[in-house]
């Protein structure tokens, strides 16, 4: 097997970017499953297997729960805002995603039972910018969170709900782009 950062392609399955699609338009909503944090945010991890260079996604797995509000995770989200976010239309308190650890080892332990990587985790933006209107690229902020994960960051831009788009960044760096294939044959 050979390191992340030496991926040239991400297979995305159909079925798979569109159970993403719906999760980001479901939260958008406002529809809300038992027990998830009601905030109008995706975030999910992608896991597969890897095939020398090629990552081929099996599964996407929504994350319920933001634990972005509670101690110490508030603290420190508030002061990597202050630190790295760009100024936008949502306020900084309002911004930002802590997945739940009891969650996220959760999703871990199920991956490994399946025999799958966790090799990424998304989230989309939704709030277009003047300097970057389809907010389909990794923020510094991104970035910063990303660093030394050795995942990728799918960044799922959902400014036009009717045209979203995906694309992949090891660790979160714009300049570390693996393009994202969606299969036009698993459409049916």
């Amino acid at each position: 097997m050979i390191a992340f950062e030496q991926i040239t392609e991400i297979i995305l399955p159909y079925l798979n970017w569109q159970d993403i699609v719906e999760h980001c338009k479901r939260k958008l909503a406002g529809n809300y499953l038992h027990g998830e944090s009601r905030v109008r945010k995706a975030y999910g991890l992608v896991a597969g297997t890897q095939d020398e260079h090629i990552l081929n996604v099996k599964r996407t797995l929504q994350i319920k729960k933001n634990v972005r509000d509670k101690e110490p995770y508030k603290t420190y989200m508030d002061r990597m805002m202050e630190q790295y976010a760009v100024p936008s239309k949502t306020s900084l308190d309002r911004r930002g995603w802590i997945t739940d650890p009891e969650e996220l080892k959760e999703y871990y332990d199920k991956c490994d039972q399946e025999r799958l990587i966790v090799f990424g985790t998304y989230h989309m933006h939704i709030v277009p910018w003047e300097h970057d209107p389809i907010r389909d690229t990794p923020t510094l902020l991104d970035t910063i969170l990303a660093r030394n994960s050795n995942l990728f960051s799918f960044i799922v831009s959902m400014v036009d709900v009717t045209r979203p788009r995906i694309r992949a960044f090891y660790e979160g760096s714009g300049e570390n782009e693996v393009p994202v294939v969606i299969p036009s044959t698993d459409k049916g």
